[in-house]
């Protein structure tokens, strides 16, 4: 017996099918990339953008049809609207929200009947049923990469956002799991391990002072990099501006272990749209951060999210958020064109931007941003850096390897055992988004 599963969206998605495979592979059916192959198909969805939704019907009307001609049995189940999961349950054999993952095992035995689980029901307590989805084991798709959920839902409401109705509100995991799994990590051997949430740096305060807030999460992590020799990175996603206080700054530049790179989402530079988005920070807060990674740590990189095109933006709105865009002088910006979400409050406003207006903002934000980062990289040519392998580059007889900021770098080289492995290359030219080097060395370093 074979599973074919396809995830879409953010890496929260990609984390949750770890769980799910191993899940699967634990009543003992074998993973196929193949979906012809498969007798179960499942899709982790994502109901924050319609592109994927699409995928989601483009893909059940051809498994659908598959029936008539063989056995399959169709899963669905991630970040998922209730409008949406209501149209999910004619069409998919299981829907069940990712908490529901320990009992999906039960659902998969009675296949013959569309499960409503993951709609609200008499009893049910999502804090409790997500705590035993993260007891759940993954399947780590990386030997040296890792995700690790921290926190799951959102609490913020920003007015574009469809999350607090797709994974529901604000709850912490129990820290002790979180530093237990980085620790047996680490003991593995993985090089890279990204801590995520929706809103990483509110992590605990949903607990009342019963649990460690996200400074103090990061503080046993890094304790945890003193006491090895081996070098790894520890990373996080996404925090919020209104929460991220110069407390978890000063941890991040307190322990080597702790990634020095910062994704920290403004989302817009106009203090009237951030208003509108309710966002609950201003420019002038963004700042305050921003002026406090810099002095702490300067080597770090800064990578943000920004929609173009939110309803009502005007040209001078639009122009604040260029300024903010060379003001802050990201390294990489996540830039999309906004568009409406069922479940989100702007979701009944009016799109007043026009799409034409929309893809031309996009163009020059990505000029301005191509600009910060070619910067930024011309500045690394004849330095040297360590790095970490982790594929082979579209260029060939290249690998492909990220500094400690996540800035791209391909060196020559066709020895793949290298992947995964840190090495030090020195730079010797760049682009706009990415730099090339030479290698020095491969880094070799005795475990503690």
């Amino acid at each position: 017996m074979k599973y074919h599963l396809v995830t879409l969206g953010c890496q929260m998605n990609l984390s949750d099918s770890e769980r799910v495979k191993n899940v699967l592979e634990g009543m003992g059916y074998q993973s196929t990339d193949k979906e012809e192959e498969a007798n179960v198909i499942g899709i982790l969805a994502c109901s924050v953008r319609q592109k994927a939704i699409n995928k989601v019907y483009n893909k059940i009307a051809m498994w659908n049809k598959r029936k008539q001609s063989q056995n399959l049995i169709t899963f669905i189940s991630g970040c998922i609207l209730p409008t949406d999961k209501e149209k999910f349950l004619k069409l998919f054999d299981i829907v069940f929200a990712m908490r529901e993952l320990p009992q999906f095992p039960q659902m998969l035995s009675q296949y013959g009947v569309t499960t409503p689980a993951g709609l609200e029901r008499e009893n049910l307590n999502p804090k409790e049923e997500i705590n035993f989805f993260w007891k759940v084991k993954p399947k780590y798709n990386s030997t040296f990469e890792a995700f690790i959920p921290i926190q799951n839902g959102c609490d913020k409401f920003c007015s574009f956002c469809a999350v607090p109705y797709t994974r529901g509100r604000e709850v912490s995991r129990p820290s002790n799991e979180i530093i237990e799994e980085v620790r047996s990590l680490v003991e593995k051997g993985y090089k890279s391990i990204t801590l995520l949430g929706q809103n990483v740096n509110s992590y605990g305060l949903d607990k009342k002072g019963a649990e460690i807030n996200f400074a103090e999460l990061l503080e046993s992590i890094g304790k945890i990099g003193e006491e090895r020799a081996n070098r790894f990175w520890v990373y996080f996603t996404s925090p919020h501006p209104r929460d991220m206080g110069r407390e978890v700054v000063e941890v991040i530049a307190k322990y080597d272990c702790l990634g020095k790179q910062i994704h920290l989402p403004i989302q817009s530079g106009d203090d009237k749209v951030l208003i509108k988005m309710n966002r609950k920070h201003s420019v002038k807060k963004y700042r305050e951060t921003v002026t406090a990674i810099r002095e702490l740590i300067p080597q770090a990189t800064l990578f943000t999210d920004i929609i173009v095109g939110f309803s009502g933006e005007t040209e001078e709105q639009f122009q604040n958020t260029r300024k903010a865009m060379k003001e802050f002088e990201y390294n990489m910006a996540y830039i999309a064109m906004y568009s409406k979400r069922p479940g989100a409050a702007s979701y009944s406003w009016e799109d007043d931007v026009d799409a034409k207006v929309k893809k031309e903002r996009l163009a020059l934000l990505t000029e301005d941003l191509a600009a910060e980062s070619g910067k930024y990289n011309r500045n690394m040519i004849d330095q040297e850096y360590i790095v970490l392998v982790r594929d082979t580059d579209r260029k060939s007889g290249f690998l492909s390897a990220q500094t400690e900021g996540k800035i791209t770098v391909r060196f020559a080289s066709e020895d793949k055992t290298l992947i995964g492995q840190f090495v030090k290359v020195k730079i010797t030219s760049s682009t706009n988004f990415s730099v090339e080097g030479t290698l020095v060395e491969v880094e070799h370093l005795q475990e503690v």
